[in-house]
């Protein structure tokens, strides 16, 4: 799996996955589950759709 998801970009996604899986565990909306989703992506540094779109934040390695 190749990395696309760079620095702030991982941090604001668990941030947010977090986020919305309190806020589903304190009662929230059943749809607050959806923080698995960004939650996971930011902690494996890859997203499928940002595959799908070509998209990468991840900055490049100099070699």
């Amino acid at each position: 799996m190749k990395t696309n998801v760079g620095g702030i970009d991982r941090v604001l996604r668990i941030v947010a996955g977090l986020g919305l899986i309190l806020w589903a565990l304190v009662g929230g909306p059943v749809w607050a589950w959806i923080g698995v989703v960004p939650l996971a992506t930011g902690l494996l540094g890859s997203c499928p759709a940002y595959s799908l779109l070509g998209m990468n934040t991840c900055p490049m390695k100099k070699s």
